[in-house]
């Protein structure tokens, strides 16, 4: 019978503890970027432009219905290639699911815009207002309570998307999992507390999240 020994990972707690540290910062890099983009293809989608509209639903379409996994492998060995440009591993992981989440952002928030009666942007005509004005001062301060429960949502899969870039040796906390299990032959151990490190992380942001819901839920 296997006899675990979770002991033997003091010994590698800092490891474990950067690889959490670069984890975190990079999940706040690619929501922020993240939710740049979407903004971008939200408001592109909803333009009254033809081809900013194409252009829009071809970056949402594209990202959307093709493997994050083969996007960071695209970005980090094709796009060099064809743009003739080098680029680290944290730079093309980061590009890549921040236009991944994007694409996700992009569907959120129009979604949640369009959710809005239209005489409410009818309204802000009739008051002299410009569309931009209308979206800034009406329609949006709406639409932003009913996209928040959908965004957070997002961001929680970009934190675990992020597990996804120790395939490009980013020495977030899995790929430091991975060194620690192959140099204490301890993978059991290793895994497991890797599970339980995001599980007690996500559990208590999915729980406010689901809380969040039934608030928004109430209050209309």
């Amino acid at each position: 019978m296997y006899q675990w020994d979770f002991g033997i990972l003091w010994s590698y707690r800092w490891l474990f503890l950067n690889g959490l540290g670069v984890t975190v910062g990079f999940t706040v890099v690619i929501v922020v970027c993240g939710l740049l983009f979407g903004l971008l293809g939200a408001f592109g989608s909803l333009s009254r432009f033809k081809a900013i509209r194409l252009a829009a639903l071809a970056f949402i379409e594209a990202f959307r219905c093709t493997p994050i996994l083969v996007q960071l492998i695209w970005f980090y060995y094709a796009l060099p290639i064809l743009a003739g440009v080098e680029m680290t591993p944290i730079t093309a992981s980061a590009l890549a699911l921040s236009l991944y989440g994007g694409s996700f952002y992009s569907e959120i928030i129009r979604g949640g815009i369009v959710s809005i009666d239209s005489g409410q942007s009818e309204a802000g005509a009739a008051l002299g207002m410009t569309p931009i004005q209308t979206m800034r001062r009406i329609v949006l301060p709406q639409a932003i309570k009913r996209m928040i429960p959908a965004l957070m949502n997002q961001s929680i899969i970009q934190f675990k998307n992020t597990s996804l870039v120790s395939v490009l040796a980013v020495p977030d906390l899995v790929y430091q999992s991975q060194v620690a299990a192959h140099d204490s032959y301890r993978p059991l151990e290793t895994y497991t507390a890797v599970a339980v490190a995001y599980a007690a992380i996500l559990i208590p942001l999915t729980i406010i999240v689901r809380r969040g819901e039934k608030r928004l839920a109430v209050s209309e």
